[in-house]
């Protein structure tokens, strides 16, 4: 019997890691410019692995769409602690919306997955709301609690309004291979979640 080598399966699983990292941080890359129907070569030469590893790790284009979704719902939902640990409650209330605004912008196609009928992404809408509600709810409360925000605001309410207005935004102004952040569709969506915001102050106690 072949001896194994100390350490060999660790360093396989840490470089499995690693190229399943690679793939999901390209795919959202090429994702927010190209939209979920992306060419999976693409993707793969993006992250610098073969096809083959891609595939492996995610056999149906399903898949890396439902992974690279669920990774940006987790790192922008982590962000709104971050944030309200980092500024004051209103904002982190103010920079967390931007972000969220932000994650819709850059999910390109992905509204037109959701509604397309696969199995396959039954589960995400829930997913979205589980973590994007008390993330929100919790900055929504702080800044209520410190006089800096309106506290009657419901926080899906508010999710479904900026997830509209960005997603109104992203596919209005913009060309072909364009950033989605900065064409001029989006500025206008920024500068009217900047109002927005500012009626979240309207009314506010304190």
């Amino acid at each position: 019997m072949q001896e194994e080598i100390p350490g060999t399966k660790k360093r396989i699983r840490a470089d499995a890691a690693r190229n399943e990292d690679a793939v999901l941080e390209a795919a959202k890359t090429v994702f927010a410019t190209s939209g979920v129907d992306a060419p999976v070569r693409e993707i793969a030469k993006t992250a610098g692995v073969g096809v083959g590893t891609l595939y492996r790790r995610f056999p149906k284009r399903s898949d890396l769409v439902v992974a690279v979704f669920k990774r940006e719902v987790d790192a922008c939902a982590a962000d709104a602690k971050t944030l309200a640990k980092d500024h004051p409650p209103g904002e982190a209330l103010s920079r967390w919306l931007r972000r969220y605004c932000q994650f819709i912008v850059t999910k390109k196609g992905l509204a037109s997955a959701l509604h397309s009928g696969d199995p396959a992404f039954d589960a995400l809408p829930d997913y979205f709301r589980s973590n994007f509600e008390p993330a929100l709810q919790n900055l929504l409360s702080a800044a209520a609690k410190a006089g800096e925000a309106r506290s009657d605001i419901d926080a899906y309410d508010l999710l479904r309004a900026i997830g509209n207005l960005a997603s109104a935004g992203s596919t209005s102004g913009g060309k072909a291979g364009d950033d989605p952040e900065h064409h001029e569709g989006m500025q206008h969506t920024y500068r009217m979640l900047d109002l927005m915001i500012d009626g979240l102050r309207y009314g506010k106690s304190g």
